[in-house]
């Protein structure tokens, strides 16, 4: 998990576009994480909302495989294909993945929570849980009996869980971030803006991260 990313005045700022159901969302935090550590430097993130399926219901039923290929007009094979390789880049990371047993819905929900997490100060613990969830143990992210767990296992109150899932809290706060990545032409997830002048498009390695992220440490004092 990132590390040092509290609210530090004088840190690097990051804001992380990204939706929990993303295989390369979480990819790309693993390699932030690693830039981050490179880095050497506090860095303050917020994760923004940003929903792939944004119309989708609470599960969808059937296989997950079958419905990529019909999504992209592409046979089952190559649709499983493009599983095993986003499988063996997360297996590079750490991650664990079990991409054919993920129980895709609505991600709405995640992401108000997630807004809860920052205002407690928890955001990228429960980030993390829930993409795990998804990701690795094949929660179905958009069932609330599935989903309230997950967070509360983070570090969130079960009350306050509760609470925002069973009313409207944080709607206005994930529709806003996702009308700002309108605003700013974004069309894909990962996306990291950093200090809110430089961009990190998609699961960049971390590498090209750290360049970016020394290129905002250094124009401070330009």
């Amino acid at each position: 998990m990132i590390s040092g990313l509290h609210a530090v005045a004088s840190g690097v700022q990051a804001e992380i576009w990204s939706d929990v159901i993303c295989p390369w969302c979480y990819i790309g935090k693993r390699r932030f994480e690693k830039a981050v550590a490179s880095f050497g430097r506090p860095v303050e993130v917020v994760w923004r909302s940003y929903q792939l399926n944004p119309g989708a219901p609470a599960l969808r039923e059937g296989s997950s495989v079958e419905r990529i290929a019909r999504k992209y007009g592409i046979p089952v094979e190559q649709a499983a294909a493009q599983y095993r390789r986003i499988t063996n880049l997360a297996r590079a990371e750490g991650l664990d993945y079990h991409l054919d047993e993920a129980r895709s819905g609505s991600s709405f929900d995640a992401h108000r929570l997630l807004h809860l997490a920052e205002d407690r100060g928890v955001q990228d613990a429960v980030k993390e849980r829930f993409l795990a969830g998804y990701l690795e143990e094949g929660v179905a992210i958009g069932l609330r009996d599935e989903l309230v767990p997950l967070a509360v296992s983070a570090g969130l109150d079960a009350d306050e869980v509760a609470a925002v899932v069973a009313g409207d809290a944080y709607a206005t706060d994930v529709h806003a971030d996702q009308e700002r990545a309108i605003e700013m032409g974004i069309t894909g997830v990962p996306f990291f803006l950093i200090d809110g002048r430089f961009a990190i498009p998609g699961a960049q390695d971390p590498a090209t991260m750290l360049t970016v992220l020394e290129r905002a440490w250094q124009s401070r004092a330009e």
